[in-house]
């Protein structure tokens, strides 16, 4: 028998349930998705980077070759300038373990040198009767840790009385692979001083362009089109061909950097003048503007850290760039100068072609600079792609 209706203008019949409130009642999420559910955005940026192993791998390389230029001193085998005369130009040695079936343990066949008459080249010939094991955590050349603290323990030296160049040697008789690793510290530390400098003038004049817009966002427009329509390498070329030789090595470093750092900017300031065209019209940058917040405190603190992802990212693929630019310039001569050492001086060694042809390690250098371009490429797009971890 159904109920009889209410009455015309009577209020209708209203109930309440008086079971407890269960939010997973009409749905039930697995543990696997509830981890990722409840997980802060930093987390799910990490998961995501995870997922892409080549750029993982890269930061963990490029994480410990940063870490190498703090204690290159230690780890380099031969001092910066320490010169063997005797062993000019001297191919690489290779390292054994096994002498007559018997094991030693890493060691070098000492070398005999005899001059090549219808050549006039150095011939080295290894002695196979003289083992020379090498040495860890042992005393060698003395130099100054980041020219503060006199030492001379390495983490491996030579023989006593030996000889140990596992990259050869360049005509001054200096150990190559103690030089590529001095070199690291300069080529290195450049890409980060420059995308340093790049990173501000990117954030700062392209955060003005996009917020204020009008006349001064027009100006900067047709600034940034002026330097992108230069060449680079020229324009890198006759920056440098300023500075004074009469200048030390040390105030042409930072000016390289500077260099680098004032042409790179224009990328990275017009990726940041386009998302704050688009961030500038929501509500929360208008709330800010109402509370009486600064232009700097708007884009400082509210529209910039919602993409600072994206600027790392950015920033990654850049320094490459600064790396390939100071290791050009040096190579033309334009650039660093002895006696400050970078691997775009190194490769000044291999310069002509007979040197190529009759010493081909002097090209050893390359194989870094190749190396750390491929790995900040690779973790540049694993950034990207970490930076949106939604998708």
């Amino acid at each position: 028998m159904m109920s009889p209706l209410p009455a015309p203008g009577a209020p209708l019949p209203h109930y309440v349930s008086t079971a407890p409130f269960d939010p997973h009642a009409t749905e039930t999420m697995t543990a696997a998705q509830s981890r990722i559910h409840l997980a802060s955005q930093k987390q799910l940026m990490w998961w995501k980077f995870k997922q892409h192993r080549l750029a993982l791998i890269s930061g963990i390389f490029l994480a410990a070759v940063y870490l190498m230029i703090l204690i290159v001193e230690f780890l380099a085998p031969y001092g910066l300038h320490t010169r063997n005369v005797d062993f000019i130009h001297a191919p690489p040695q290779r390292v054994h373990f096994f002498d007559k079936g018997n094991f030693v343990g890493p060691f070098v066949y000492g070398r005999s040198m005899t001059l090549d008459i219808d050549t006039l080249h150095r011939v080295y010939t290894d002695k196979t009767n003289d083992v020379q094991p090498i040495r860890f955590f042992c005393r060698g050349d003395s130099y100054k840790f980041w020219g503060i603290a006199a030492s001379d323990y390495h983490l491996v030296c030579p023989a006593i009385g030996g000889q140990m160049f596992l990259l050869g040697t360049d005509r001054l008789g200096r150990d190559v692979l103690s030089r590529i690793l001095y070199g690291a510290r300069i080529s290195l530390t450049i890409g980060l001083i420059g995308i340093s400098i790049s990173f501000v003038l990117g954030i700062v004049i392209g955060g003005l362009a996009g917020y204020w817009g009008g006349v001064f966002d027009l100006i900067v427009q047709r600034l940034i089109e002026v330097l992108q329509s230069l060449p680079s390498l020229p324009l890198w070329m006759a920056l440098a061909a300023i500075m004074p030789v009469t200048w030390s090595p040390i105030v042409i470093y930072f000016g390289i950097t500077v260099i680098l750092g004032i042409i790179d900017w224009t990328g990275l300031a017009r990726a940041v003048r386009s998302k704050l065209l688009a961030l500038r019209e929501e509500d929360y940058v208008q709330a800010a503007q109402l509370m009486g917040a600064s232009t700097p405190r708007v884009i400082g603190r509210h529209l910039v850290p919602g993409f600072m992802s994206h600027l790392i990212a950015s920033a990654t693929i850049s320094i490459p760039g600064m790396i390939l630019g100071e290791t050009a310039l040096s190579f033309l001569g334009l650039g660093l100068r002895p006696p400050i050492t970078s691997w775009g001086i190194l490769l000044t060694e291999a310069k002509s072609v007979s040197v190529i042809a009759f010493y081909p390690w002097l090209l050893y250098p390359i194989i870094p600079v190749v190396l750390v371009i491929l790995a900040f490429n690779f973790l540049g797009d694993g950034l990207r792609d970490a930076a949106d971890p939604y998708k």
